[in-house]
């Protein structure tokens, strides 16, 4: 495999993480919704490329010193090489840099690889949203990272050695 560096979204990755939607998530953000980001002052939308191939991408929305993971996927044949941790990691670096003290965001109960993602990252369960998911219905868990008290990665980088972040 080769390196996987992860880099700002810009319009061309679009086609591709609008299908990565398609696979990982019930309602998918479609090429449309994720191009809107590309002008929002307050999204920092990164995505994992090894080659010139889209591995996984994640999206962070920082706000009045708060920051939010709204969607974070990797594509099958890339999971379980550390990418979603790297990716967690270039959220912190983005929350550290925009002077947030913590991550946020909401994952179903029923995705267990993802909610395993997260508490190996330092998220702890926080609330639950009630029916937030929708196709099936289902509580959403509320989970938190503090950044501010864990200093340095946070992320295992178990099988990431080879895993680059670009600086802007």
């Amino acid at each position: 495999m080769s390196d996987i560096v992860i880099v700002p979204m810009t319009e061309e990755h679009i086609p591709e993480l609008a299908r990565l939607e398609e696979i990982c998530f019930s309602t998918p953000w479609n090429e449309q919704m994720l191009s809107e980001e590309l002008d929002n002052h307050t999204a920092y939308f990164r995505v994992a490329m090894c080659g010139d191939v889209v591995a996984g991408y994640i999206g962070i929305f920082v706000v009045c010193e708060s920051c939010y993971i709204s969607n974070i996927a990797v594509f099958p044949e890339y999971r379980g090489k550390g990418i979603g941790s790297s990716l967690i990691e270039c959220a912190c670096s983005v929350a550290r840099k925009n002077g947030a003290g913590s991550l946020s965001l909401e994952v179903r109960p029923s995705n267990e690889g993802a909610v395993r993602l997260y508490m190996k990252n330092g998220f702890e369960e926080v609330g639950l949203r009630r029916n937030f998911y929708r196709k099936p219905q289902e509580d959403a868990l509320i989970l938190t990272k503090d950044i501010v008290t864990q200093h340095g990665s946070g992320a295992p980088q178990e099988k990431a050695a080879d895993i680059r972040i670009i600086k802007e």
